[in-house]
């Protein structure tokens, strides 16, 4: 399994990268991941207009859409959209961030799992 990452480097500038999620165990038909320790969720909707400027993430987090994308684009320029479905961890707390702007108009529900600081 693979997941999208947003992490900035040491000159505060913001970069994608994908993450492969290893696979821990195995059981009744099913594989799983080691446990991913968490510190909160919070379930949130944003409307379809959303077009949010430069601003880093307000924690390491990572963001699980449920029903529509988001576009996505860090600071060295390269933008990405993160579909229904896909699970983005975004790290980019420091530095300029990223912007972020609706796919097509649409209401997206997502839900963002606080994670401890790496």
């Amino acid at each position: 399994m693979r997941i999208h990452n947003l992490y900035v480097d040491a000159d505060g500038v913001s970069h994608f990268r994908d993450i492969d999620i290893d696979w821990d165990k195995e059981r009744r038909g099913s594989k799983l991941s080691a446990t991913i320790p968490v510190t909160g969720l919070e379930f949130r909707e944003t409307q379809g207009e959303y077009d949010l400027d430069w601003h880093p993430a307000p924690r390491r987090q990572y963001i699980i859409n449920l029903d529509a994308g988001v576009k996505i684009t860090a600071s060295d320029g390269e933008s990405r959209i993160v579909g229904a479905g896909e699970v983005i961890l975004v790290e980019d707390i420091e530095g300029k961030g990223h912007l972020s702007q609706s796919v097509g108009g649409q209401m997206r529900h997502s839900i963002f799992v606080h994670a401890p600081e790496a």
